[in-house]
């Protein structure tokens, strides 16, 4: 599904969205700003590019990002949870990852975290092996992302509308 087709979803569902950024630096905030209409279910974003705007502002564990570093699945988590919270919205998306040209907390280039979290503080993620130039891997993130988004409100219709 597009950008379109999942910002319908979420108006449909009467829900709003923000985003927290690290490795795309804004690219999903101007793919969903893109769309006309866009502003009845966008709140906003968070470019965290980083690692500690990933801890103050968006609350990840201080000690979760020592430990793992700033590419892992929970920080994805974490930053989908915090920019829900810091923006006021449903649902926040997030992705965290490695788009070069040097790998990155002992991550190959290419591994990116995604998040979305929904009502009740429920997280879904997804874990990416991209391959291709830099320019690639963000644009390939921001379809990836909008692709969980999607399947996330298709499962949830009917559950939180109304």
């Amino acid at each position: 599904m597009d950008v379109a087709g999942a910002l319908a979803l979420l108006e449909r569902q009467g829900a709003t969205l923000a985003v927290a950024e690290s490795l795309t630096g804004g690219l999903i905030g101007a793919t969903v700003t893109a769309v006309p209409g866009a502003s009845r279910v966008f709140r906003g974003g968070v470019i965290s590019y980083a690692t500690e705007l990933k801890r103050d502002l968006l609350g990840v564990p201080g000690e979760l990002l020592e430990r793992e570093g700033a590419v892992h699945p929970e920080v994805a988590a974490a930053m989908a949870r915090g920019v829900a919270r810091v923006c006021g919205a449903r649902y926040g998306m997030a992705v965290t990852g490695v788009a070069g040209p040097e790998p990155q907390d002992g991550r190959p280039v290419g591994t990116v975290f995604v998040a979305v979290s929904g009502p009740g503080g429920q997280v879904w993620g997804r874990e990416l092996r991209l391959e291709g130039s830099r320019e690639r891997i963000r644009v390939e993130t921001v379809h990836e992302a909008v692709d969980l988004l999607s399947s996330v409100l298709q499962a949830n219709i009917g559950e939180h509308s109304g």
